[in-house]
């Protein structure tokens, strides 16, 4: 759930949930939350302030909840933000995907393939 300087924040579009995730914050309980997503405070004089990284929970039906998080359970999934959006009746709405953590083969790969274009951007500057 969001306050209102978060919701005029993401309206001037500068939110961030690139390194967010989403998860259950207990075991007790049936709901998911989101973490780690920065939506900076609101350009305003107003005493009344947000954490720009707090815990926000995520407003969605039981079955969907239920659906989800057996599948983090039984997979080792992780619940990764996709998209956020305003929708045509002007809530803010976040698009949350299943996702599958790389293996050590494909972190491999991707470590050498990052040190591989530094070394050619290394060479083009110093060549040119």
């Amino acid at each position: 759930m969001l306050t209102g300087t978060e919701v005029k924040s993401l309206r001037h579009g500068r939110a961030n949930v690139a390194e967010a995730f989403a998860g259950r914050k207990d075991s007790l309980t049936p709901e998911i939350w989101l973490y780690n997503a920065y939506i900076p405070e609101y350009q305003s004089k107003t005493p009344f302030s947000h954490e720009t990284r707090r815990p926000r929970k995520l407003l969605m039906h039981k079955r969907e909840i239920r659906r989800l998080l057996a599948a983090v359970a039984r997979d080792g999934m992780t619940l990764v933000p996709m998209s956020l959006y305003f929708n045509d009746r002007g809530m803010a709405k976040i698009q949350i995907g299943l996702a599958k953590g790389k293996n050590k083969v494909d972190k491999r790969q991707s470590i050498k393939e990052r040190d591989w274009n530094r070394q050619k951007q290394r060479l083009m500057r110093d060549k040119g």
